[in-house]
């Protein structure tokens, strides 16, 4: 059997690079102050095959959504205190995390201070042309944090999803619920590409947009529903055209909702008019199964899936850190299940977890980071994210590597003739969840979630050589080595 053999000055090619998070947090998001190398010696413990060569989806990054509160905490910050810790969450150097991805809200989210769109108006007035619209709001907190965010990572992506569409364009006249009326389609169209070109002058590209937060959820303040026919009809006959005729290349992403709901965005897409528009699928997970992704995939492979949202949060005075669930469940599975991106909801909040709206808002809705003054804490979406967001970078790719579900081949002596193998098939149930990358600098990053209770050997075999690595029940493991 062909083995990758090492030569002795091949030493960098074997140094496998470690960042663990072990649940007792006596590592958080820790690089392993030794290496671990690949060998030729195997063994018996089930193996994770690597293999470059079989290449999915391209990655274009990880990150949070930068509501209006995370903004407003941010601006609270000393100057020098939040150029701080932005540098830490999107810089690229060996203290920084790599943050790649941000979304905003179009408008006001659940997670503001008060509600507002850019073009409220009195009661009974009406604006079909724009005339008054404007991101004042906005130019107080998200736009500045934003432009402090690119200067520091200018090929960030940046995903924009509404909550409402202004209220003197639904049917209830009403931020919380009620529809878009059918007569204000085209100039929710306008309000869209408004948006874009505002936010594009001052110096922030947004490279795509979903067409609502949660059609189907009408309890959040802000909300606004939308049927999935409805949808089709806005994106062919207003949207998708009021792009073309702006010469706006930002991407149209429809759904953002749940994975219990694949049927939504595959009815869309149904729709040829409305189709050709389109990018692909966003996807929450606070209901349904992360393999709704990979089946809207297997359904439109010519189409883009992304994760756009999820809250993860935790008691931080709890002496353990439960990391294995969202790494397992969102960077994992997501990856696994074809997601270009991971975005996990909401990056700062105060220790009240404010702000929020009333009648609907999140109250329970921790920041990945606790702003609290010019004081800083770090939760477990921050660590989470982390593990993805700093070594596999836009324009890495996922590529294969074995999961507990898929058999392995192996090879076996003959009892009677010792120099002749015979091949045998290992299930390997007992391996443990992970999705493996190849990045645009030319290496390999394993993320590994050790889900069970006891502490954990595993073998990661590649290019025919070996390194046996172990985890800690309930730890997280990230590992870099040379292509």
């Amino acid at each position: 059997m062909w083995q990758y053999t090492f030569a002795q000055n091949d030493q960098e090619k074997r140094k496998i690079a470690s960042w663990i998070t072990n649940q007792d947090r006596s590592m958080l998001f820790q690089k392993e102050k030794e290496p671990v190398y690949f060998s030729n010696n195997n063994s018996r413990y089930p193996a994770i095959i690597i293999d470059p060569e079989q290449g999915m989806q391209t990655i274009d990054g990880f990150g949070f959504a930068v509501t209006g509160g995370s903004a407003e905490h941010l601006m609270k910050m000393d100057p020098r205190e939040r150029t701080k810790i932005l540098k830490e969450l999107y810089g690229t150097g060996p203290e920084d995390i790599g943050i790649s991805y941000v979304r905003l809200s179009i408008g006001s989210s659940d997670l503001n201070s008060f509600t507002f769109s850019y073009n409220d108006l009195e009661e009974g007035e009406t604006d079909y042309e724009l005339d008054k619209f404007s991101l004042d709001q906005d130019l107080k907190d998200v736009v500045p944090v934003m432009k402090e965010i690119l200067a520091i990572n200018p090929r960030i992506k940046i995903m924009g999803s509404p909550w409402s569409a202004p209220v003197w364009m639904k049917t209830n006249g009403n931020i919380r619920g009620g529809k878009l009326k059918e007569n204000c389609y085209e100039v929710y169209a306008k309000y869209f590409v408004k948006y874009i070109q505002e936010m594009d002058k001052q110096g922030i590209p947004i490279d795509a947009i979903t067409v609502q937060n949660e059609p189907m959820n009408s309890r959040n303040t802000p909300s606004m529903s939308w049927f999935w026919f409805e949808q089709a009809n806005f994106i062919k006959n207003h949207l998708g055209p009021a792009f073309e005729k702006n010469n706006i290349n930002t991407k149209i992403v429809i759904f953002d909702h749940n994975t219990d709901r694949p049927d939504y965005p595959l009815s869309i897409l149904r729709d040829t008019a409305a189709s050709r528009f389109i990018d692909g699928s966003g996807f929450h997970n606070y209901r349904g199964n992360m393999e709704s992704m990979s089946m809207v995939h297997r359904a439109r492979p010519d189409k883009n899936i992304y994760f756009t949202e999820q809250m993860v949060t935790e008691n931080p005075q709890s002496e353990a850190i439960e990391i294995t669930e969202p790494v397992k469940r969102l960077i994992i599975d997501g990856t696994n299940n074809w997601s270009r991106n991971i975005i996990l909801w909401n990056l700062a909040a105060d220790p009240l977890n404010d702000p929020h709206t009333d009648n609907g808002g999140c109250s329970m809705c921790q920041g990945a980071i606790t702003i609290d003054g010019n004081d800083v804490s770090r939760n477990i979406a921050y660590y989470a994210v982390a593990h993805a967001s700093k070594l596999v970078s836009p324009g890495s790719r996922r590529i294969y590597s074995t999961q507990g579900d898929e058999p392995s081949i192996f090879l076996y002596q003959d009892e009677q003739r010792p120099m002749v193998y015979r091949t045998g098939i290992r299930e390997n149930s007992d391996l443990l969840p992970n999705v493996a990358f190849k990045t645009p600098d030319n290496r390999i990053v394993l993320i590994v979630a050790n889900t069970s209770r006891d502490r954990y050997s595993f073998k990661v075999q590649y290019k025919g050589a070996y390194a046996l690595l172990e985890l800690d029940p309930g730890s997280v493991g990230t590992y870099s080595w040379n292509l």
